[in-house]
């Protein structure tokens, strides 16, 4: 019921994930990036505590292989789950269950990984993947590109619901992090149009957050 990838920008370090799916809030449940450790997926019939699982054992200086690895052992029931990891070096991992949903499967690329579920096609990953690695500009707009390119090959089966971008930088908290939990229309151009709003203010945002004395005003009604 999901596709989604996760993928490391070499020139700025910043990890990021991009995901949709037919079910709600997918990105809460799904979705984790830890700054200067990695980002992790966990989907399919999805384990939450899987993720940040995965994100503790990189931070151990395990690889994204490793940190894979070890969710699978920790993990009552893994033939249900469908993972990805990614590291700091850029190395990825996945992991799909026998009992995975639907059509399914997984692409690695260059700093890069995706992977889906109830497929409408099964080249949706290796789709992903590509457009991610020939893309340009910032993290947040590749993974777009990607999520853009694996609904024009048909995405899930069904219509998909929700989706969310979550990038992560320099600091503990998200450099962005934009959800759309449920939408009769298109979740990922719901993203996208927040995205396209968000990411000229996303310096500001950080700016405010180390020292408001040095942020730009916030452009609103009222603001003196």
């Amino acid at each position: 019921m999901t596709f989604s990838l996760v993928a490391l920008c070499e020139q700025t370090g910043q990890f990021g994930m991009a995901i949709s799916s037919s079910s709600p809030a997918v990105a809460a449940r799904c979705a984790n990036a830890r700054a200067g450790v990695g980002a992790a997926a966990s989907q399919n019939v999805t384990n939450p505590g899987l993720g940040p699982l995965m994100l503790d054992a990189l931070s151990r200086g395990l690889s994204a292989p490793q940190a894979v690895a070890a969710a699978i052992q920790a993990e009552a029931y893994p033939d249900y789950r469908q993972l990805l990891c990614i590291d700091t070096q850029g190395r990825t991992a996945v992991w799909s269950g026998d009992k995975a949903l639907g059509v399914w499967g997984a692409a690695e690329g260059h700093c890069v990984a995706a992977g889906g579920n109830m497929l409408a096609d099964p080249g949706v990953p290796r789709t992903m993947v590509r457009a991610f690695e020939t893309s340009t500009g910032h993290l947040g707009d590749r993974l777009l590109v990607a999520m853009r390119a694996a609904l024009a090959l048909g995405g899930e089966a069904g219509p998909v619901h929700s989706a969310g971008l979550l990038i992560v930088g320099d600091h503990p908290w998200p450099l962005a992090e934009l959800r759309c939990d449920w939408e009769e229309g298109c979740p990922i151009a719901h993203i996208s149009r927040a995205w396209e709003v968000y990411k000229p203010q996303m310096a500001a945002y950080q700016t405010r957050a180390l020292d408001p004395r040095a942020a730009p005003s916030y452009g609103v009604p009222g603001d003196t």
